[in-house]
């Protein structure tokens, strides 16, 4: 299946998919446009999926497309993606996200929309 370009060269587009995902294991739900939640929708369920595998190479996989950042004192993404989102999910065989259509953005009318884990 053919991904969506996003208006972007390959590294732009690959450093927002990657911040997008990071802030949304963070939040575990953001706000942006729909393409944009629809393309992160794909690779949210990927590292999920990923994830409830947890070897290493997974690990280490995953890895590849977040940014490692401590979320709190202890708790870094990965480590969240790995234990808490891994073990909540652990017996679902995908659907793990779900991208809720908003009102159009202020200023540009963008199509906005909800990703949040399900």
């Amino acid at each position: 299946m053919p991904f969506s370009k996003l208006g972007r060269n390959k590294s732009q587009r690959r450093a927002l998919l990657r911040t997008l995902m990071t802030d949304l294991i963070v939040n575990e739900q953001i706000i942006t446009t729909e393409s944009k939640a629809k393309e992160l929708q794909r690779l949210a369920d990927k590292m999920i999926t990923l994830a409830k595998k947890g070897t290493l190479h997974t690990r280490r996989q995953a890895a590849r497309h977040l940014f490692d950042e401590k979320i709190n004192e202890e708790t870094t993404v990965l480590q969240k993606l790995f234990q808490k989102l891994a073990s909540q999910y652990l017996n679902c065989q995908g659907g793990y996200t779900r991208v809720i259509k908003t009102v159009p953005r202020r200023g540009d009318a963008a199509p906005m929309a909800i990703i949040a884990f399900a």
